[in-house]
């Protein structure tokens, strides 16, 4: 399992992902989920990926190897719906290549991503492309996009997150989001790919890599659950008599 998000806001978009990988408690790895295509002054497109790692892989090397070619590919496609599309389309011929002889195995072949960016001339977007190959895009009411093992990670962003959050604020919602997931569910680990985009600078701003023993993620998540408890314990006991 894995855990994706991405948060749109009116400042820009903030994006993390983690690394593990699993195949079993005897067949655990690390491999990086998030790619970056980045035409500093035209583009910015970021993807997540979650699921089956041979699909993602495959979809992500697709695009890479077609991105000189004469067809629509991630450099010459004029909007991020059209970016959206033609990761879904990707996926589909992915899952179509693959899909029969997984099944043949009984191995889950679901895959998902996560795209956001910016392309020059258009607002900057976010979009859930769903394992069919069809997706929907984040809006000012629902500003943030999950994918893999989101329950444990989602109260926190629920709670915190509009679109007038800043892009520092939503940094730090996402990396408590993280540490509520690690807490319950080990499938979900570190390194944690982080990376902050500001709206209309059309070039990658703040990008971090949080490693198992990185001091900043250490502390968030200290403080943060020293916080909670000392919060929990101020609570008033409840009333049994009406």
């Amino acid at each position: 399992m894995t855990y994706c998000v991405g948060v749109i806001m009116d400042s820009g978009l903030v994006l993390a992902s983690d690394s593990r990988t699993n195949a079993g408690v005897d067949q655990i790895g690390n491999f990086r989920k998030m790619t970056v295509f980045e035409r500093p002054g035209d583009r910015v497109i970021v993807m997540l990926s979650s699921g089956n790692l041979a699909v993602t892989q495959g979809v992500v090397a697709l695009l890479e190897q077609r991105a000189q070619m004469l067809q629509q590919n991630i450099w010459n496609s004029a909007s991020m719906y059209d970016i959206a599309c033609l990761v879904g389309e990707t996926l589909r011929e992915v899952q179509k290549r693959d899909g029969p002889y997984l099944v043949q195995h009984n191995i889950d072949g679901n895959a998902s991503f996560i795209v956001g960016g910016q392309i020059r001339g258009e607002r900057h977007r976010l979009f859930n492309i769903y394992t069919e190959g069809n997706f929907i895009e984040a809006t000012p009411d629902t500003p943030y996009c999950q994918n893999g093992e989101i329950k444990y990670g989602k109260p926190i962003i629920d709670r915190v997150i509009t679109y007038s959050t800043g892009l520092m604020e939503a940094a730090k919602c996402i990396l408590i989001s993280f540490d509520s997931t690690m807490r319950s569910n080990i499938s979900v680990g570190p390194p944690i790919d982080l990376l902050c985009y500001e709206r209309d600078s059309l070039k990658v701003g703040l990008q971090r890599r949080l490693g198992e023993q990185d001091s900043y993620f250490d502390d968030v998540r200290r403080r943060w659950g020293a916080g909670l408890k000392r919060l929990f314990t101020d609570l008033p006991d409840p009333h049994w008599n009406d």
